[in-house]
């Protein structure tokens, strides 16, 4: 059973989530939160699998809420709630942790795929438009004092990985990965678990964030 907790200032947003989720078996809904700081205690008390997490909320914001429930842990993943209007967020959730972004809007088979998804410790990173925002809103939080060295960090890998790595950096699937190269999806699978182990990276959030501050994948590019 895939156990979600709900961060959302919005009560009736919160209903329409649990209307949704409790629906299929093999999700419950095992708490709601209405704030940060009450959602960071209620998943310290609960370890849901998954939690839910709007960005806009009195006191405590979604993104410090993040990084507080993933520094406790990776028992609990975090899956961003965004709307358009506040995109500008999203690089700002993953480099605090998050395992991926959904909008608000997103279909309901898109919302339990991506509890799905991220319960499995898997990332939500391949639609499209999340290729789109990254490009676009990831130059908006430079951090001089990370940026790593893309030689180095480079040298770690094998030509294949590189390869490899710079497509899943860029949000694509590993089907997708797979037709691109010419390889078959267990082999891309392979590829991505050493790439992951190499560089001491939990998934594929943040080989993203660690492609771009290492200049291999640039906003737009």
């Amino acid at each position: 059973m895939i156990r979600v907790l709900l961060v959302d200032d919005q009560s009736l947003l919160r209903m329409g989530f649990r209307m949704i989720l409790e629906a299929e078996p093999d999700i419950e809904v095992s708490g709601e939160a209405g704030d940060g700081a009450t959602g960071v205690s209620m998943a310290a008390a609960l370890h849901p699998d998954v939690v839910l997490m709007d960005v806009r909320m009195p006191g405590m914001d979604g993104i410090a809420a993040t990084a507080a429930i993933t520094a406790t842990g990776p028992a609990s993943k975090v899956l961003i709630l965004t709307t358009f209007d506040l995109d500008q967020y999203v690089f700002a959730g993953l480099k605090a942790g998050a395992s991926g972004f959904l909008l608000k809007d997103a279909p309901p088979e898109e919302l339990l795929s991506a509890v799905r998804t991220v319960a499995a410790g898997d990332a939500v990173l391949a639609p499209s438009a999340t290729r789109r925002l990254i490009d676009q809103f990831a130059s908006l939080l430079p951090d001089p004092g990370r940026q790593h060295d893309q030689d180095a960090l480079l040298s770690k890998l094998t030509d294949r990985e590189r390869t490899v790595f710079a497509e899943m950096a860029a949000g694509r699937s590993n089907r997708e990965i797979a037709r691109a190269l010419h390889l078959s999806e267990g082999t891309v699978k392979i590829h991505v678990g050493r790439i992951l182990a190499k560089l001491d990276l939990r998934d594929r959030v943040q080989a993203v964030v660690l492609a771009y501050e290492s200049g291999l994948i640039t906003p737009g590019g």
